[in-house]
């Protein structure tokens, strides 16, 4: 059955909301959650940046979900730094924590002064920084000399099984490169046909594990409020690669983004007053064969879609998941 989980922004809301949104969920009938981990914002408009492996402690202690994020090691982040941080959240809260890791973007990555790497190098030191990490968490003292550096690393805290590292893709190309050390794959939405491909470039280079969508929605009472939102919080996640990498301030974002129109948004975010049309087309996503569902609802009003998509959505969605997972006895 597919889980149906609740994404918390860290771009978009104060890290105490992100809390009690999160509690919420978990009372309307989410079974997950999951985060994302950024420096700052996408757009002066949003306005947050929370430190998010401080919310995740305080987010597993406070309910009973099983919660991943998003990260980037590498550069920000130092893979070493990053193998202690899953290694303490899995031996605190086992079974409940996993991670997708991804080359990351520069708006992020900027802040260390390091130049930002061509995106060939970006996936070589991702590779390097998954060995890594893997290799403390089974144990091992570790040094290494390549994109990154490691001397004498080891972790003395550690969890009895390794949490999953998924790979955070959103082409083919990198899905396939990524099917070759991940334990799962973690993308977000875009036409079922690019899923599509998406999935099957992961699958048919060997891929295993669960497949997780990120699903960003914006739902409001009427279709011109929801449009709006959506345009308002979300038109800066409108680029494809390389330039959505590739800039590097909230600055540059909002300045590319200020001839986005309404309409543009709609490639990027589900946006309805319907919720109908909610659950048809999250059943599209479920049948490509997607494991973890996360609907991220890009509006600041997070209660009112919870308690909507808890009572109107998820259950049919669940209803629908058991009905096809039920084979037909025929006397």
């Amino acid at each position: 059955m597919t889980v149906i989980g609740w994404h918390a922004s860290h771009e978009q809301l104060h890290p105490k909301d992100l809390l009690i949104a999160l509690q919420h969920a978990e009372k309307s009938g989410f079974t997950a959650a999951m985060c994302s981990d950024h420096f700052a914002p996408w757009s002066e408009r949003q306005g947050h940046s929370g430190f998010a492996w401080s919310w995740l402690g305080a987010a597993l202690q406070a309910t009973d979900l099983p919660i991943g994020i998003v990260n980037a090691p590498g550069q920000r982040y130092h893979p070493a730094i990053i193998a202690q941080a899953v290694g303490t959240l899995e031996a605190m809260f086992p079974g409940r924590f996993w991670a997708a890791l991804g080359s990351g973007e520069a708006m992020n990555e900027h802040i260390t002064g390091d130049a930002w790497p061509r995106k060939e190098h970006r996936n070589e030191r991702l590779q390097e920084s998954v060995a890594v990490i893997r290799a403390l968490l089974a144990g091992e003292e570790v040094s290494h000399d390549g994109h990154i550096t490691v001397d004498r690393a080891r972790l003395w805290t550690r969890p009895d099984t390794p949490p999953p590292l998924l790979a955070a893709a959103v082409s083919p190309q990198t899905a396939a490169w990524a099917a070759k050390w991940a334990d799962g794959l973690a993308t977000v939405n875009q036409s079922v046909d690019a899923l599509r491909d998406v999935v099957e470039a992961y699958r048919g280079a060997g891929g295993t594990g669960p497949l997780v969508l990120q699903v960003h929605v914006s739902y409001a009472a009427s279709e011109d409020e929801a449009l709006q939102i959506a345009h308002d919080q979300w038109r800066t996640n409108v680029f494809s690669p390389p330039l959505c990498w590739d800039l590097d301030s909230v600055e540059a974002f909002d300045i590319a983004s200020k001839h986005v129109t309404p309409n543009d948004v709609r490639g990027s975010v589900l946006i309805s007053s319907d919720l109908g049309e909610y659950v048809d087309q999250l059943k599209e996503f479920i049948a490509l064969g997607f494991d973890e569902v996360y609907l991220h609802q890009v509006g600041s009003d997070q209660r009112s879609f919870i308690e909507a998509f808890g009572e109107h959505v998820l259950p049919r969605l669940t209803v629908t998941a058991k009905a096809e997972a039920t084979p037909e006895v025929v006397a």
